[in-house]
């Protein structure tokens, strides 16, 4: 881990000078107002800063930078210029009003999840420290804590502020900032505790979370008790630093890039058939009025009064195509599924802080999870007692044998003490708690630390004693068989005993040996000999019921999943076989933080595809293998709770932070994973599958009905109708399509099935070759029935009132009718249209609403929407012959099925 000099404290005498600002104290009487008034003033408090959020205006506009917006905005200006004093204000609302509504949507949701993002955090500064001012045991909040605190610890505190141990012994759990799961040992250093009266000096102390003596903001005291003098507080913490360190990741998201491609080739056949619209009206004024006679139309170019109109009127036209063309509901619809989506994952205990970061979970083709809380659930429970003679695996059976269960209960009562002890400690209490029983008068402790790897406490005229069986089995001479008789050791029963230890250990098992000896000799340095052994304790992190099936679906899905721990590799490989991680026929490889940092970038990124776990990983080699496997075109998952896990969080394409970690990690994530199951990743990357599929579901019936829509404007006016589609029934056409398009394909239902197909590569485009065949084959028919109504001499005898307004009035129900029917055929690639529909709700209702509101316009629109009423049989041939587009499409599907089979 690299250290930089960060704002430091220093302990000298009171005779040292101060070099710069200090603030004197005193540990047993503590700082008093004027004191911490003056450490405020000159190292601040104990707040970290939070990056200030835009303001709802600002961010309002940051969102107009979309790329189909900006063509949106780019029409309607010129659509503006170019027809002022006749400007069509309803054509040009209705563009405003998709725009505006996209982005206020997604402003609004943006801000939803912020205020649900502070409202989980913001119980952080609330927290309660205690410490000692001016002679008094005071509480304080944490962010009240200033430089010169003496700050008292106890088991299960968190440590508020960086600072050095003055008095007492402690350990602690630094896993947030290091990512290492072993727990550290704290004591006073030689000297320190008699520097009362001190300076504490800014900048002349290197801060280690390995020193023996330093404590660090965010680690929690796992057992003992201790005074800390504060001496870094806020951003000057190594904690703040990292946190106030983060950026924002440059990368764009895969739907990012892949709208940006669409605008590109949206824009470019719009401008193509506006282009050809405005050329082929001036042909047709120009020329084909003009008789095709050379004179004339030489007169009407040079003649300024009749060209320029034309040339504008051209213009105009070709503008309206071009707004036509482009799909401007396409960027509310995102929002609209993306925000929709984000509520649903938010009752399931997902809160998203990134909109975009749903969609992009969804196109995960390697995640690097976590093993602690995310696989396993993050407690240790006693799996097995193993005596010499037999084995226990619960309290139950335990207590069968009075006098053996009587004896491991002394030892561990002996051996933990009053407090909440290390997480060993914390399983075994666990396993025996609700047992009752007087607690054992222990005359002298020696308490667990990691160099002696052993615990003990002496009790009457005999010490217990627990620890590492490679510290205590060597030792043992005899054993309590488990009928309380003590025995002696034979090898039969040694190799019996360090077989079964092996076989836990490499069962992702925490073994320690709990024995005794007789006599009160034991010392902080062992010297103990002649054991009695009592028992084999193995202690496991269970592996949360749903691991397995989640990293199943993962592989499913297609998604390689490396699982990234500080535990040792046998412990790591054997949690990874048991959830699936490791299986025949995928990765397998299994290598250490020490193995990587031998290794040179190309070397790790040919082994990508095959790691499967990395023990001992360091902080560095998250953030490393992140990088290159985005270097690969790989879009990279990784969770994350700690400190030392923020810079890979935010790195990655998406970062799923666990909701119980650190604040600093939950700011650079962008989902959080408030109950930190994987299983919860898995329904974060279905339902980011399933905003993908609707998005393009949503973009087929756009491009389907603006083929359509563009083909009929086209050709209309050169076979003779002039206006097929008014500007009013073309709102109207666009409101459908975008708003209430969008709100109908928002509710498309997350199936199981979705996490059976491989994730897209960051290369696969918006709309795929199948689309564009269903795009063609659907708009084509539905363009030439338009096509063929208008000038069928059949249908005019079959509808013959000599009404030309009424005609178009069955055409125009009839145009709706074949939108609502493309509608169905856009939701699904089945031949069986109506697959699911009944789990989309919104989707009939919407449909339904429609079906009303344009009977309404055709009875009650009048000259507005240019209808007359129509009787029920003619209702019924415009929507029968719209319904002829079904047969079409479903019949063109089966021959392609069949051409590819």
């Amino acid at each position: 881990m690299n250290h930089t000099k960060q704002r430091t404290v220093h302990i000298s005498p009171p005779s040292a000078p101060a070099a710069s600002p200090s603030v004197r104290y005193d540990p047993h009487r503590g700082l008093g107002e004027e004191e911490i008034r003056r450490s405020r003033e000159v190292f601040g408090d104990n707040m970290l800063t939070k990056k200030k959020k835009d303001g709802f205006l600002k961010q309002f506009f940051r969102n107009f930078n979309d790329p189909i917006i900006r063509i949106l905005l780019g029409a309607l200006g010129i659509n503006i210029l170019l027809t002022l004093g006749h400007v069509n204000w309803l054509e040009c609302g209705g563009i405003a009003a998709a725009v505006l509504i996209s982005t206020l949507v997604s402003t609004l949701s943006e801000f939803s999840s912020a205020a649900a993002f502070e409202t989980l955090c913001e119980t952080a500064d609330d927290t309660a420290v205690t410490v000692r001012r001016e002679g008094e045991i005071r509480q304080i909040r944490l962010s009240e804590v200033v430089v010169g605190d003496t700050v008292l610890l106890s088991g299960g505190a968190t440590v508020p502020a960086d600072g050095i141990l003055l008095f007492g012994n402690v350990t602690v759990d630094q896993s947030p900032l290091t990512g290492e799961s072993e727990e550290k040992a704290k004591g006073p250093q030689s000297g320190t505790e008699s520097h009362a009266g001190g300076v504490i000096v800014p900048d002349s102390l290197v801060w280690d979370p390995d020193h023996g003596a330093q404590l660090f903001r965010g680690s929690r005291v796992c057992q003992g008790d201790g005074g800390m003098l504060v001496g870094r507080v806020g951003d000057a913490t190594l904690y703040g630093s990292v946190a106030s360190g983060l950026q924002e990741s440059a990368r764009p998201s895969p739907l990012k890039e892949r709208l940006t491609g669409l605008a590109r080739s949206v824009s470019f056949l719009g401008y193509v058939a506006a282009a050809i619209i405005a050329f082929a009206y001036l042909f047709n004024v120009f020329v084909i009025d003009s008789g095709m006679d050379p004179a004339l139309i030489r007169a009407r170019i040079t003649d300024p009064a009749f060209a320029l109109p034309q040339l504008i009127r051209a213009l105009t036209v070709a503008i309206s195509i071009l707004v036509v063309a482009v799909p401007e509901g396409l960027p509310m619809m995102i929002t609209v599924v993306l925000s929709s989506n984000m509520k649903k994952m938010l009752r399931a205990g997902v809160l998203v802080r990134r909109l975009v970061g749903i969609e992009t979970a969804g196109n995960l083709n390697i995640l690097f999870t976590d093993k602690t809380g995310t696989l396993t659930c993050g407690k240790l429970k006693v799996a097995s007692i193993v005596s010499a003679d037999t084995s226990f695996d619960s309290i139950t059976s335990l207590k069968k044998s009075p006098a053996f269960y009587s004896a491991l209960r002394q030892n561990h009562l002996a051996c933990t003490g009053t407090g909440r002890g290390n997480a060993t400690d914390r399983a075994v209490s666990a396993f025996f708690s609700g047992c009752g029983g007087d607690r054992p008068r222990v005359l002298h402790r020696v308490p667990f630390d990691s160099a002696r790897r052993y615990s003990s406490g002496c009790v009457e005229d005999r010490t217990l004693i627990r620890g590492a069986p490679e510290v205590i089995l060597p030792q043992v001479t005899r054993y309590l068989a488990a009928d309380g008789r003590v025995r002696p050791m034979t090898p039969a029963v040694m190799a019996k005993l360090r077989r079964e230890w092996q076989e836990y250990a490499a069962g992702s098992h925490r073994v320690i040996a709990a024995a005794e000896y007789d006599g009160l000799n034991t010392t902080d340095n062992g010297g103990f000999a002649d054991l009695i052994f009592v028992a084999l304790i193995a202690i496991r992190d269970r592996l949360r019921p749903d691991a397995a099936d989640a990293v199943a679906t993962a592989r499913q899905a297609g998604i390689q999943t490396v699982m990234i721990t500080g535990d040792n590799p046998l412990t790591a490989e054997a949690i990874a076989r048991e959830c699936g991680i490791i299986a025949p026929g995928g990765p397998d490889l299994v290598l250490t933080g020490e193995m990587l940092s031998r290794m040179t970038d190309e070397e790790v990124s040919a082994k990508i595809p095959r790691i499967a776990v990395v023990a001992r990983a360091l902080p560095t080699d998250k953030s490393r293998l992140v990088r290159l496997s985005q270097q690969r075109g790989l879009v990279v998952g990784m969770t994350g709770d700690g400190i030392n896990d923020a810079p890979a969080l935010r790195a990655a394409d998406v970062g799923f932070a666990m909701g119980s970690g650190t604040d600093a990690a939950r700011e650079a994530g962008d989902i959080v994973i408030t109950d930190d199951r994987f299983s919860s990743i898995m329904q974060a990357v279905l339902y980011g599958r399933t905003i993908f599929l609707s998005i393009r579901k949503f973009i087929v019936f756009q491009l389907t009905m603006n083929l359509c829509a563009v083909g009929v404007s086209l050709i209309g006016p050169f076979i003779g109708v002039e206006t097929p589609v008014t500007v009013i029934q073309m709102l109207w056409v666009n409101i459908i399509m975008d708003t209430l398009g969008a709100l109908a394909f928002a509710g498309e239902p997350s199936l199981a099935k979705y996490m059976h197909r491989p994730p897209l590569s960051r290369e696969e485009k918006l709309l795929s070759p199948t689309m564009i065949q269903n795009i063609l084959g659907a708009g084509g028919f539905s363009l030439a029935l338009c096509l063929w109504f208008l000038k069928s001499p059949l249908m005019h005898r079959v509808l013959d009132r000599g009404d030309e307004v009424y005609y178009l009035t069955v055409f125009f129900a009839s145009f709706i009718f074949c939108g609502l029917f493309n509608c169905f055929l856009s939701r699904t690639e089945r031949m069986n249209i109506f697959a699911h529909l009944a789990d989309n709700k919104p989707f009939i209702l919407i449909v339904c609403t429609v079906c009303v509101v344009q009977l309404m316009i055709i009875y009650f629109g009048g000259d507005v929407f240019r209808c007359e009423p129509l009787t029920a049989r003619e209702i019924l041939i415009a929507a029968l012959l719209a319904g002829c587009v079904l047969p079409a499409e479903l019949l063109r599907r089966l021959i392609v099925r069949k051409r590819i089979k």
